[in-house]
């Protein structure tokens, strides 16, 4: 597969004939488009001082879709090709059944452009790349004499996608990415506790390769498996809680966010279905999905049906303002797209996805938030995490935690889970502070079998009442 830049309708298919096939595929549709991707990518990964992995992907292909009322019809292939296309064309059709549908108004095009279309993996060959995590690998060890293992990855990718609407218009985005992983484990009198960080975004991989980027990165590392070498067990039982600023906007990604999705909402499934209007968070509380901030690793010039990504206020001062859509669900619950029809390739189906979804900050100084805890626990650091979408309820790990006492922060804690439902631990929100923070750039998010990047952010929170699961009480 060729570096050049991706033109398939001078390279596979003439676009006339393509269009006549898209037009073919959605007559008497709502809506519908072909969409054209290439995507390459390449991961190396380094654990306990060897290269245990490097792979390099390519693939390309086209998505056919007819929409019409609530039914897709979908059909993809890796060919691009007009002959493939009007086989794709005849299943596409089934969806459309006896037509008699009005195609919907097109997206708006936009001239918005969030990141280079540099190719990440163009930045440094691959024996440099070796190089450095070995550099990687001796820095970390020479921190601290109980670093054991040492792992770190290098992942690097470009997309490049074109949009081709029945009505002629074209849309394309080239989207790079870039992100560095990084973990210690420590030992100590036999114990073994591991730290790890990360980040990344849509720029090119030379920005991670800088001694200032990555030196950071492993002294964080190091530091919260210290932490962790030296926590207890963590206490069980209902308490309040503060979350720290930026990656734990996770919790609010997978509590609240999937459930302010269109298609859970119209089809009703969802926590927060037919709430508009109504309030559904403590005052204060304002979220937004923006999926228009430079470089960050959420962010998309425009979605995967060609609508330009906006920012969008979804909880206003808590209160419940709007739903995240695409095209589909929009026009079916009478609202307009909000740039969020997200798709994980060709072979995929666009559906309501976030992009960066957080918190914004409050007037609180955070300070002042840890010194009104009486009895709790700070939560600075999250793991995994499930989520019930049709009532909200939680469970995430916590993977850095402390004990607070009287305002004052403790022991670190080990195996704390937090437990709760969305709805009500929004409205449980006390102290907001005035240190919103994003993530590092490590996101990324599952539904419906697609996996896409996504940010999350938000300020330190203190949440009354959530249930810590721990082992002791």
């Amino acid at each position: 597969m060729t570096d050049a830049p991706f033109r398939p309708f001078d390279t596979h298919i003439d676009e006339t004939a393509a269009l006549s096939v898209l037009r073919a595929a959605t007559a008497g549709a709502e809506d519908g488009e072909l969409f054209l991707e290439r995507r390459r990518s390449e991961s190396i990964v380094l654990d306990d001082g060897r290269i245990r992995n490097a792979s390099y992907d390519a693939s390309e292909g086209f998505g056919l879709r007819a929409v019409k009322g609530e039914v897709a019809g979908y059909a993809h292939a890796t060919e691009i090709s007009e002959s493939a296309m009007k086989r794709a064309a005849e299943t596409t059709l089934l969806a459309v059944g006896d037509g008699g549908g009005t195609m919907a108004s097109p997206p708006r095009g936009t001239n918005q452009k969030l990141y280079g279309d540099q190719d990440p993996m163009a930045d440094a060959v691959f024996s440099v790349k070796i190089d450095l995590l070995r550099e990687l690998d001796a820095y970390a060890r020479a921190l601290d004499p109980r670093v054991v293992q040492v792992s770190a990855t290098i992942n690097a990718g470009l997309q490049e996608i074109e949009i081709l609407r029945p009505e002629g218009l074209r849309f394309s985005d080239v989207r790079p990415m870039a992100r560095m992983n990084v973990s210690v484990i420590v030992e100590q009198n036999g114990r073994r506790e591991q730290g790890g960080t990360g980040g990344g975004g849509r720029f090119g991989l030379a920005r991670l390769m800088d001694r200032d980027h990555w030196q950071p990165m492993l002294h964080e590392a190091l530091r919260i498996a210290l932490v962790n070498l030296e926590a207890v067990p963590a206490p069980a039982g209902v308490m309040d809680v503060v979350l720290g600023p930026g990656w734990p906007g996770i919790l609010l990604h997978e509590a609240i966010g999937h459930g302010l999705e269109g298609d859970f909402n119209r089809k009703k499934t969802s926590a927060f279905a037919g709430l508009l209007g109504k309030r559904i968070a403590a005052p204060g509380v304002s979220v937004l999905d923006d999926g228009t901030i430079p470089d960050r690793r959420g962010s998309i010039s425009v979605d995967d049906e060609g609508t330009a990504s906006q920012k969008n206020l979804l909880i206003d001062d808590g209160i419940l303002v709007a739903y995240m859509q695409d095209r589909q669900n929009a026009r079916l619950m009478g609202v307009a797209p909000t740039g969020n029809g997200r798709r994980e390739s060709f072979a995929h189906i666009p559906i309501p996805r976030m992009t960066n979804t957080y918190m914004l900050g409050g007037k609180d100084d955070p300070a002042d938030i840890l010194a009104s805890l009486k009895d709790g626990i700070y939560a600075v650091g999250f793991g995994g995490g499930q989520v019930d979408i049709t009532n909200g309820k939680f469970v995430f790990s916590c993977t850095e935690a402390y004990r607070v006492r009287n305002g004052v922060v403790g022991e670190a804690v080990k195996g704390a889970t937090l437990i709760g439902d969305g709805a009500t631990s929004l409205k449980q929100i006390r102290a907001i502070g005035n240190d919103m923070a994003l993530d590092p750039g490590i996101g990324s998010c599952g539904k419906a079998g697609q996996w896409v990047p996504v940010g999350v952010g938000q300020p330190t929170l203190l949440i009354g009442g959530l249930t810590v699961g721990g082992s002791k009480a």
